[in-house]
């Protein structure tokens, strides 16, 4: 199997190296003969970092396993393949008037990639994260058995997968509840702020009155300009579509370039046309749900716009406590550094609370910054921006990540040893090894693992 089908979507990690169909790795399992370490549930490659990759063993291709098996036009309930892409999910369910609860930046992530990573979406802060919504899902695990797992069955293994970036077994199926919804389109509305100062005092508010709220961050303007930008809030249309569009586009970035294409003067003059072209109305407007939720998708891998040493992305958390002063200082630290982010998000959790073991979303601010690799000075950067999110009582997003040391993921999520405790040992990530693996060999590890 290609191993460039097997990459991580920031392009800075190096793509797996072997690969093994998932018939085959289920087969492995079933007859309890997969090695320690040696495999890890592949989805479609949405994730930024190594989160996605195991350099010491195989990736398990899940793409095939993409049937939707049932649906319940009554009550929302979809049960699907692993494999299958969140874009057949809505094609499926958008007829009916339902769905997704949750969606991602992106409809090209698998069922079983959602639920891994837990995501999130612009409506946090009312329905919570991806595995809020689960209601079951089976796990084939390499003592040769297949669990059923949910809220009332191997309800251990249930908050340890859902979030566990794969480690707990292979993820078969799930059964996921939808959101019955009036249209697919989304009655959008963009507000200017002029500074941080009046983002966050808007924000609660346009979180109370709408479904989605998100902002966009002009993070290159300086002086008096300094933290402007754009909030964006939505609800779905009463009167609108129930088809789903064609996923995918005719536009993409068909080859590698030689050098990074989103450099400073670009991104200069991005933002600037962003921000005349989306805030110069502030009237409500309808648009489709892909060009809302999923812009990004309109580009065929547009990813390699940042050329051959690939992008970093970095999101935190910041408690809301801490939020008005910790935002400024990240945003502040990258200017310092001189990098220009293509991407930068600033969105509100709420306090719904998920059922995962671990969750990068808790109460609070979250900001998300994309970088160009150049190397030793992005990691500079990006370890800085780590200590500011952490010593603020925050956290990195390890499904972002492709560096972050093991403190900093222990510092995030202190439940960290218990994820390992439930960890199936046949199962493994290049993200996994360099962080938790490294705090394991230093307390001594621990066994055996329980279910």
């Amino acid at each position: 199997m290609g191993h460039e089908r097997f990459g991580s979507f920031g392009l800075a990690t190096p793509p797996a190296r072997k690969a093994i169909p998932a018939d085959e790795a289920i087969a492995l399992l079933k007859r309890g003969e997969a090695k320690a370490g040696s495999l890890l549930g592949y989805g479609n490659g949405r994730s930024y970092g190594d989160s996605c990759q195991n350099d010491a063993g195989m990736v398990v291709d899940m793409r095939p396993l993409n049937r939707v098996r049932s649906f319940n036009a009554e009550t929302g309930v979809l049960e699907a393949d692993a494999g299958t892409l969140l874009c057949d999910i809505i094609a499926h369910a958008a007829p009916h008037g339902f769905f997704p609860a949750v969606v991602p930046g992106t409809q090209f992530v698998t069922l079983g990639g959602a639920i891994a990573n837990d995501v999130h979406g612009k409506n946090h802060h009312r329905r919570g994260t991806f595995g809020c919504h689960v209601e079951a899902l089976t796990l084939l695990r390499s003592d040769g058995r297949t669990y059923r797992c949910s809220q009332t069955d191997n309800v251990r293994l249930f908050a340890a997968t859902i979030g566990g970036m794969g480690l707990t077994g292979l993820i078969l199926s799930a059964s996921i509840k939808l959101m019955r919804v009036p249209s697919l389109d989304i009655m959008e509305k963009a507000t200017r702020f002029r500074d941080l100062g009046e983002f966050f005092d808007l924000a609660e508010a346009a979180d109370q009155a709408n479904e989605y709220a998100v902002a966009w961050i002009d993070q290159l303007a300086g002086g008096h300009e300094r933290g402007r930008g754009l909030l964006f809030t939505g609800n779905h249309a009463e009167h609108g579509s129930h088809a789903a569009a064609r996923a995918g586009s005719r536009l993409s970035v068909p080859v590698l370039p030689p050098f990074n294409v989103l450099n400073r003067p670009f991104l200069t003059a991005f933002n600037a046309a962003y921000r005349w072209k989306k805030g110069k109305s502030a009237t409500p407007r309808q648009a489709s749900y892909q060009g809302f939720f999923f812009p990004l998708d309109g580009i065929r891998d547009w990813n390699r716009l940042y050329g051959p040493r690939g992008l970093f992305q970095h999101q935190s958390v910041a408690p809301e406590a801490n939020a008005r002063r910790i935002v400024p200082v990240l945003l502040e630290a990258a200017r310092r550094a001189g990098e220009g982010s293509f991407l930068t998000v600033l969105k509100r959790f709420g306090d719904v609370r998920s059922p995962a073991l671990l969750s990068f979303p808790r109460p609070g601010y979250t900001l998300t910054l994309d970088f160009p690799n150049r190397g030793e000075r992005t990691l500079r950067l990006l370890t800085e921006l780590d200590r500011i999110a952490v010593e603020a009582g925050g956290a990195v997003n390890p499904y972002k990540d492709a560096r972050m040391g093991p403190e900093i993921f222990a510092a995030s999520f202190p439940q960290w040893q218990q994820m390992e405790a439930l960890r199936d040992p046949a199962f493994l990530s290049s993200f996994w090894m360099r962080t938790a693996k490294k705090l394991d060999v230093r307390r001594g590890s621990r066994k055996p693992r329980n279910r």
